[in-house]
């Protein structure tokens, strides 16, 4: 078997043709669904980057027991699972720069070879030791801009001084590599290459063509960078952000077309899988909120697009499937394509069956951010339950590797630490548990100090689809509760998440 990965960051699947979005023309989005598998009920798990990676890769969710890090030494990888079974050889392509940051620099290490495309958002790419910041002040508005060192809108600017022909942009250099691999190695067999690419993730920069069909009156300096929060923007501001997040995905999606085009021209369909997904969606005014992180997880965010075509089941070519899936399931997936086994500890429940008509093993999904609420859809409603108080809740990260985004867990933080019992995913390692408190360096940039909402809310998606009224069913909130319930206990939360939420192990909720 012959697999190809795409994966893109912060791609809207309402925004998508084949899922019913017509704000933006994406012609290559349709030939890949008359293709493959369309699935209508995939969601995320562990949120954001990093933490949906480590989803993927592993096979589990990981957000009730860890924030965002590396890959731990008790983990599967289904890159690895693949080599060591079946010889099958894995290789990455990415431009997305949090894989050589300190939470996420054990993951590119799984596959047998990487390539790594500089210069998107913060990446330490360019080095520019004085900057002419006043020439960029004026070049950039101010929700753009920062003169701080280390920033990543000062490194921003200065990455895209040397990124401006299409041809230099890193989402094109990561499919001409993506397209160079499958040239290079077209006579062989038994491989996985992942293509991934950071855009449409913020800062949305794109080259000028791909705006032509989205016009604005915005005169100002350049603003494609939203702030992570409410909506407190000029109307012509918004509109230009959301502009420029349309251009970066019709960008996206040419990138998609030329991948096509050689699935095509060599008749690929006939003997490689293609899987193609992003990690989370991104808030772009709705609910009066841009972006993720700080807000609930709405449909928006959590809901995301999937599609999926198997040589095998060229049948299947054009059809929907309904069934609740989620981004863990990615691992299980890969292991079923190339004919390996799944490790007891994954949780992954692999798409090909679904395919052939299958049922879903899922009655319901979970998903979250470390910290917050613990949310769950049937695929019917969404619950979304918050501890009462964000900021005397007890949360601790249980770790072998104690690094946050772009530092280590401080000493202050270390020095709280206990050596926790192994639990049952971590194959009798011991682990660290470390207190969570508003000193960590994660608290205020992506933790509970971040949310701007924290009441447990309750949606009908049947009937509210924008999730815009929050319904008042006791009933509903118990039987969700009751499920979020087992469903935790199924991935081995630690007792104090159960608490935090006023549950109980056993299944039974308290009262909502």
């Amino acid at each position: 078997m012959k697999t190809v990965f795409v994966l893109f960051d912060s791609l809207n699947r309402h925004l998508l043709s084949p899922y019913g979005g017509t704000r933006i023309p994406t012609p290559n989005f349709d030939r890949l669904a008359k293709r493959s598998v369309t699935f209508d009920k995939h969601y995320v798990g562990s949120m954001p980057c990093m933490p949906a990676r480590r989803d993927m890769l592993t096979g589990r969710l990981s957000f009730l027991h860890r924030s965002w890090g590396p890959m731990e030494p008790f983990d599967n990888a289904f890159p690895e699972i693949l080599a060591a079974e079946k010889d099958t050889y894995s290789h990455l392509i990415t431009d997305h720069f949090h894989y050589w940051e300190d939470g996420g620099a054990t993951y590119h290490n799984r596959y047998d070879s990487y390539e790594f495309i500089r210069g998107q958002e913060g990446d330490p790419w360019k080095a520019m030791v004085q900057p002419h910041w006043e020439r960029l002040r004026e070049k950039y508005h101010d929700h753009n801009f920062s003169k701080q060192r280390r920033n990543y809108k000062s490194q921003n600017m200065i990455n895209r001084e040397f990124i401006r022909e299409e041809a230099e942009f890193p989402s094109v250099q990561v499919f001409d590599a993506g397209l160079a691999f499958l040239q290079q190695n077209a006579e062989a067999d038994n491989w996985l290459v992942q293509i991934e690419t950071f855009d449409p993730h913020e800062p949305f920069y794109a080259p000028a063509r791909f705006r032509e069909n989205f016009k604005t009156d915005y005169e100002g300096p350049i603003l494609d960078w939203p702030r992570y929060g409410r909506v407190d923007d000029l109307p012509e501001e918004c509109e230009e952000l959301r502009a420029n997040y349309y251009a970066t995905v019709a960008l996206c999606d040419h990138q998609l077309g030329r991948l096509l085009d050689e699935f095509d021209a060599k008749n690929l369909w006939e003997d490689t899988a293609l899987v193609v997904t992003t990690d989370h969606g991104f808030l772009l005014g709705e609910h009066d909120f841009w972006a993720k992180n700080r807000m609930n997880i709405y449909e928006e965010i959590a809901h995301i697009p999937l599609f999926v075509h198997d040589p095998r089941r060229a049948d299947k070519a054009g059809s929907r499937c309904d069934a609740l899936t989620q981004t863990s399931d990615m691992a299980a997936t890969f292991i079923d394509l190339h004919g390996a086994t799944e490790p007891a500890e994954m949780q992954s429940n692999s798409l090909l069956p679904l395919i052939d008509g299958s049922p879903s093993k899922r009655e319901a999904v979970l998903y979250g951010y470390f910290g917050g609420a613990v949310n769950i859809t049937d695929g019917h409603h969404t619950y979304h339950r918050y501890p009462p108080d964000l900021a005397t809740q007890e949360i601790n990260q249980y770790t072998l590797m104690p690094t946050h985004i772009f530092d280590f867990f401080s000493p202050e933080e270390l020095a709280q630490a206990q050596l926790e019992p192994a639990m049952a995913f971590t194959k009798g390692s011991p682990l660290l548990k470390v207190p969570v408190t508003a000193r960590s360096p994660m608290y205020e940039v992506y933790g509970p100090g971040t949310l701007l909402e924290d009441t447990t809310v309750l949606f009908d998606l049947q009937n509210d689809p924008g999730q815009n009224n929050p319904i008042d069913d006791p009933a509903i909130e118990t039987r969700l509760a009751e499920m979020m319930s087992r469903l935790m206990a199924g991935v081995d939360a630690p007792a104090e998440a159960f608490d935090r939420l006023g549950l109980t192990n056993s299944g039974a909720a308290a009262t909502p």
